[in-house]
């Protein structure tokens, strides 16, 4: 054990969270975020009048009723989970190294991890965005944040990216391991494995961004490792623009309407969280179950498990590499 102070930190980084499941805090988040114009590609004098007029006075309240659902004692889930995982990753990676964590929208705030960071003396830094699969919306926009962050900082640090990793052997392992712990506990074998991805708007992909293929080579690759088909599909479609397809929803109902058991699990999420828990454990069971489907069950993500924990220790790592 050294007793020098650590100059090397690690922040992860997620999607983020309302602090409470209330209209109030939802609200909040949901202006954040919706104003991020990765996330939201229309022109801002277009977007912001629908945002503050129409969808901010009357989606809040339905999605805080989705987040009571699902909120625990610790707070909501993405936030209960990703505190331990930094807890774990500190753990694992040792005394000479800060582990942090910030969500891209909501608090922990990526800026105020940053300068914690700094003031505790490390001056070389690795941003770990916890999406799997590249994307505008998710990846680049942690970079923007940081990078923005950064901007107004005299004295900056060294800074790497964790790359994303969908398709990085390590994480297809504790995939198939997650899957196959998740499958030998159900009652029945599924006739369906379904990657529930999600989605964004079609017009992302014509335009160049290679999250779809990302999310296809995650699944195919995950298929071969299993030895079994997966089948892919993309939740949380927003607005009347065209999505990507097919949606999750939609296939949950024909796999019901055709009596074929399946087990679903969400390759794109380092963690738990409301698209998750409530969108495919809670409604997807319900509406596959409407169409006349019987055996359901989702299979939860790598979270802070053993196999979860382990991919990403090996791939921080990796990216540490000559740092340590």
């Amino acid at each position: 054990m050294s007793d020098a102070t650590p100059d090397i930190g690690v922040l992860i980084v997620n999607l983020g969270t309302p602090d409470a499941p209330t209209a109030a805090a939802v609200r909040k988040y949901l202006a954040e975020f919706l104003s991020d114009r990765r996330v939201v590609e229309i022109p801002a004098l277009l977007w912001q009048p629908i945002l503050r007029g129409v969808i901010l006075p009357t989606r809040p309240r339905k999605s805080a009723h989705a987040y009571a659902q699902v909120w625990t004692e610790e707070g909501s889930p993405l936030a209960a989970i990703t505190r331990r995982q930094t807890a774990a990753l500190q753990s694992a990676l040792g005394e000479d190294v800060t582990v942090a964590h910030a969500m891209r929208y909501g608090q922990p705030a990526i800026g105020p991890a940053i300068d914690a960071l700094l003031a505790s003396g490390c001056r070389r830094i690795l941003v770990a965005p916890l999406y799997p699969q590249y994307c505008g919306a998710t990846t680049a926009t942690v970079v923007d944040a940081v990078n923005g962050h950064l901007a107004g900082l005299r004295s900056q640090p060294t800074l790497r990216f964790l790359p994303p990793y969908g398709a990085d052997p390590a994480y297809l392992d504790a995939l198939k391991a997650s899957i196959e712990a998740g499958l030998s506990s159900l009652s029945f074998t599924p006739d369906v494995l379904l990657a529930s991805f999600h989605g964004m708007p079609e017009r992302t992909r014509t335009l160049g961004d290679p999250y779809h293929d990302e999310c296809q080579a995650t699944a195919r690759l995950l298929a071969d490792a299993l030895g079994r088909p997966v089948e892919v599909a993309f939740q949380s479609r927003f607005g009347r623009a065209r999505w990507l397809e097919p949606a999750t929803d939609a296939t949950l109902e024909r796999l019901g309407r055709d009596g074929r058991s399946v087990a679903v699990f969400a390759p794109g999420f380092a963690a738990d969280c409301l698209e998750t828990l409530e969108e495919l454990a809670i409604r997807g069971k319900e509406q596959y179950r409407a169409a006349g489907g019987s055996n359901f069950a989702y299979l939860p993500c790598l979270n802070d498990t053993a196999p979860g924990v382990g991919m990403l220790v090996a791939l921080i790592r990796r990216e540490l590499a000559g740092w340590r």
